[in-house]
């Protein structure tokens, strides 16, 4: 399987809107709080084609993932995979690639509670923080890199 990141463009945002749709919707269901106006809206409204990047599994755009940097902490955001790929190994590649990145302050993120999307990133050595009952915010511990190294 050929995992890559691409670029995104303006013309990549409804297409993620909608993938984000999806791939959320049983979460925010089972948390009580799935709004389909607004799930896609909090994506069209946070949107920096400069920032993120498509994910492409065998030649086919399957996913996204932001990268932001607030201050010295690399924020990880709207990283969503086709259901197609997921447990196939690509978040893990994905991951990996971005953490390779240098940066040399905290890299952090948000997970819904209870999604499974938790032990992809406490496999890569994040731990949680805070709990909202909603998202986990997570942050990757020192120790966490060389895990993130491991295959």
């Amino acid at each position: 399987m050929d995992v890559v990141l691409r670029a995104s463009t303006p013309d990549d945002l409804e297409w993620l809107v909608e993938l984000r749709a999806v791939v959320l919707r049983d979460d925010l269901t089972r948390l009580g709080v799935f709004d389909e106006t607004r799930v896609r809206q909090r994506l069209r409204d946070a949107f920096e084609p400069r920032l993120t990047r498509i994910v492409v599994v065998d030649g086919h755009d399957a996913g996204s993932v932001t990268v932001r940097v607030e201050g010295d902490t690399r924020w990880l955001e709207h990283f969503y995979l086709a259901p197609d790929v997921q447990g196939r190994g690509v978040g893990s590649s994905v991951l990996r690639a971005v953490l390779d990145e240098p940066h040399a302050g905290p890299t952090r993120l948000n997970v819904l509670t209870g999604s499974p999307a938790r032990r992809l990133y406490e496999r890569h050595g994040f731990a949680p923080d805070s709990d909202d009952g909603v998202d986990v915010f997570m942050t990757l511990r020192g120790a966490g890199r060389a895990a993130s190294g491991a295959r």
